[in-house]
């Protein structure tokens, strides 16, 4: 019975990391299409691997600065979370850009190819799958994300119900199913 309140307790906790990476696919989507429409002005594309308005390598990426960099700051006062500042930066400049490298090759290795290989226009790149300026970018997106938008998305999941979350979370992780299976088989 331990085992199984143990298990319980594990999935319960892991829903509000389902709603996180969703929020934050999103967010990524909603970036690279900004970035596509308004500042490079190539016109609208769908910018994810996926049919959906989600980018899952933000989803992920948000889920690594989840559990390997907010714990640096999550529980102190403002003027401590300051000094923290270089470090997350870079902390989050580190993992998004070797987060974004593996992926480039796993997406190589099962599609053939990455949807962001345009980086060999960047002056500073490796192979066109990481590039200095994103990953600047990465870095100052993941402070963002660490010391702004997440202390708000933890208050506004913890005022949901535990039923609302599971239902959200659920239905979270069979539009991502679906969407995985239509793009591997069916696009």
């Amino acid at each position: 019975m331990e085992r199984l309140d143990l298990m319980l307790t594990r999935i319960k906790g892991m829903r509000r990391y389902i709603l996180f990476f969703m929020m934050y696919a999103m967010f990524g989507w909603i970036y690279e299409v900004f970035l596509e429409v308004v500042v490079y002005r190539w016109g609208f594309s769908n910018r994810g691997f996926l049919f959906g308005p989600y980018c899952p390598v933000y989803g992920f990426g948000a889920l690594l600065f989840l559990f390997c960099v907010y714990p640096m700051i999550k529980d102190k006062k403002l003027p401590q979370k300051l000094l923290w500042f270089l470090p997350v930066f870079l902390a989050c400049m580190v993992a998004a850009t070797l987060l974004e490298l593996l992926t480039s090759y796993l997406m190589e290795w099962t599609i053939g190819s990455w949807p962001w290989n345009t980086y060999a226009d960047y002056a500073i790149h490796f192979q066109a799958r990481i590039a200095l300026s994103p990953s600047i970018r990465f870095g100052i997106g993941g402070v963002i994300f660490l010391y702004i938008f997440q202390p708000f998305f933890e208050k506004a999941v913890g005022k949901l119900s535990d039923k609302k979350i599971t239902v959200i979370s659920i239905m979270v992780l069979v539009v991502l199913m679906v969407d995985l299976v239509y793009t591997i088989f069916f696009r």
